[in-house]
């Protein structure tokens, strides 16, 4: 395991454990805009996550939701952003819903490298580095083996902003609704990323999505032996604010469907 990944491991912990010390108890909580909020616990555990990467790799650029939402430079050591999202769900979280993560990767050369994304609830850790596959609590796991959208588990979100923007994902929704055998809306996009990696679900998408929602997980889909791509469906740009991420076998047939 590389020193950046073991980093981000360690931090992700420590900040999954305040999570689980304050779930379900009374928080400060904000409205950022529209339907999107932040608590005290966002804060905090950003701040613990970067206060471990600066110790171990200062001066690092790091791209973080609450304190620096695209404002970091573009190159730090080797080229080396850390992208972090301290708390992927806080509207779950500030409502006692148990479906949150904290997700952080390591962007080098434009692309994900290493990834953690960690279920404090569960005590779940899935974690990738380009080329060395994708594991939870350090079993290899792969995505899975389902061949045809109809017998496909699959998952989506929608924009803050879906009441005023023609882009809202609701369209898809129907088809993927008439065509699948379920359809989920869990609202931790890493967290679903990693779900398709491990096979509990078959394939995700969503748009409006900032990098810190994707960069880690789909990176743990892609070393699960998945396939991500954008909405284009030629590769992946994980600073762009659609995905989709499947076991590759149904990715064909949600590229259809995806307007």
């Amino acid at each position: 395991m590389r020193r950046e990944t073991r980093v981000a491991v360690e931090a992700a912990k420590k900040a999954g454990a305040r999570q689980r010390e304050c779930f379900e108890r009374p928080m400060d909580v904000e409205t950022k805009s529209g339907r999107e909020l932040v608590t005290e616990i966002d804060r905090d555990s950003e701040r613990t996550i970067l206060a471990a990467i600066e110790e171990a790799f200062p001066g690092d650029p790091v791209i973080a939701e609450e304190s620096a939402p695209g404002g970091a430079r573009e190159s730090g050591q080797a080229g080396r952003v850390w992208i972090v999202d301290p708390l992927d769900g806080t509207n779950n979280y500030a409502h006692g819903y148990p479906f949150f993560s904290i997700a952080i990767a390591v962007e080098e050369e434009g692309r994900p490298t290493a990834a953690v994304v960690y279920d404090p609830l569960r005590d779940e850790l899935f974690s990738a580095e380009r080329g060395g596959g994708a594991f939870k609590n350090g079993d290899r796991i792969v995505v899975s083996k389902t061949r045809t959208l109809s017998e496909s588990l699959v998952t989506t979100g929608f924009p803050y902003g879906r009441t005023d923007e023609s882009e809202n994902n609701l369209a898809n929704l129907s088809r993927f609704i008439l065509t699948a055998r379920g359809v989920r809306r869990g609202g931790s996009a890493e967290l679903d990323l990693v779900y398709v990696a491990c096979g509990r679900l078959d394939g995700f998408w969503e748009l409006g999505l900032k990098t810190w929602d994707v960069a880690a997980g789909g990176l743990v889909v892609g070393e699960a032996g998945g396939r991500v791509t954008n909405f284009g469906g030629d590769g992946w740009d994980h600073r762009r604010g659609d995905i989709v991420a499947s076991n590759g076998l149904i990715h064909d047939e949600m590229m259809e469907i995806i307007e």
